[in-house]
């Protein structure tokens, strides 16, 4: 037999075995070939059986043949935990793990660069016969916003800042802020890590001070550690940080933005909406939308990316600043 036929057979097996109950009535040869079918792999009813033959043999499976159909299950505590990784398994590893990397400490990454290679293997072996293995060549994360290439981290840096974390240890740090020449000495109290696109990001307090701010991995030069333990905000939960606007660059204040928006950026929002709340209503040719939105150097982004089709309402400050904007904007494209 050849020896993708051979990795062919195996994978079935061992998936075979991973779906049989622990107990009776148990699955007909049918509904393991149906359940089969469902991970991938093309076998008949008469290709189970024949397994089911060959495996009871090996392994602890017995056929309950007191009644029509006949169902094979595990025998009494026969039952075999299989640590092989499932199709469903290698798939979703090869999937998650770019996702991944960034935001796990090194030890575990450790063990889980294991599992990424059985999970290519896996899938090298099964591609050419099994559908589900080629899954991932063709699905992709695309982001909505221009792909920026990710900045250099340095070397240790962020294997220290994950150990402080998971030791709930205060850090000294010698940080870089954006444009600017000197580093300042920090002492920081880790609460968490953030995969903002393609940046990396230390949610933290700095010394006794008790508001939260990031921190970009990337602009950390020098970690210490200290024997100190965090002292954590009262209350802080690092979702209910993220879902007030932190990662928006904001300062976490809900505005009632409206605007005025043409017709092909109404049809946007109606699929994809700013909040829960958008209101649309089309005026004499023009879109009027309302939504409650987190007042952020996002939205201001947004609101420049969408150019002339979309005019600031209120609040007047918001309008204001845009205004300064594009005029600073026109500037640059002067005749020359």
């Amino acid at each position: 037999m050849p020896k993708a036929a051979n990795h062919q057979a195996l994978a079935r097996q061992w998936e075979l075995l991973k779906i049989l109950p622990g107990k009776g009535p148990g699955l007909t040869a049918r509904e393991i070939a149906e359940q089969l079918k469902a991970l991938g792999f093309e076998v008949t009813k008469r290709t189970v059986e024949r397994d089911l033959n060959d495996l009871s043999g090996l392994f602890g499976i017995i056929c309950n043949n007191k009644s029509t159909p006949y169902g094979w299950h595990w025998m009494p505590k026969e039952s075999l935990t299989l640590p092989a990784l499932s199709i469903t398994d290698a798939v979703s590893f090869k999937l998650l793990e770019e996702l991944l990397r960034p935001l796990l400490p090194s030890a575990i990454l450790d063990v889980l660069d294991i599992r990424f290679r059985k999970a290519q293997d896996k899938l090298s072996a099964l591609a050419k016969e099994n559908p589900n293995a080629r899954w991932v060549e063709k699905v992709r994360y695309v982001p909505p916003a221009l792909s920026l290439l990710p900045p250099e981290i340095k070397e240790g840096i962020l294997e220290a800042v994950q150990n402080a974390l998971l030791s709930d240890k205060q850090i000294e740090v010698e940080y870089l802020k954006l444009g600017e020449k000197k580093k300042s000495a920090l002492r920081l109290h880790p609460l968490g890590l953030v995969q903002r696109g393609s940046v990396t990001y230390l949610v933290a307090t700095a010394f006794d001070y008790t508001d939260v701010r990031l921190y970009a991995v990337h602009r950390v030069w020098e970690v210490k550690f200290t024997d100190e333990a965090v002292k954590r905000p009262k209350g802080f939960k690092l979702d209910h940080y993220i879902e007030e606007g932190a990662l928006q660059f904001g300062e976490s204040k809900k505005i009632i933005f409206k605007a005025k928006v043409s017709e092909e950026l109404a049809a946007i929002l109606v699929e994809t909406p700013l909040s829960e709340d958008q209101k649309l209503k089309q005026v004499n040719g023009e879109y009027n939308l309302t939504a409650a939105v987190v007042d952020s150097w996002q939205l201001e982004w947004w609101v420049l990316s969408q150019a002339a089709r979309i005019t600031v309402v209120a609040p007047k400050e918001l309008r204001r600043r845009i205004a300064e904007e594009l005029t600073e904007a026109v500037k640059g494209y002067g005749n020359k």
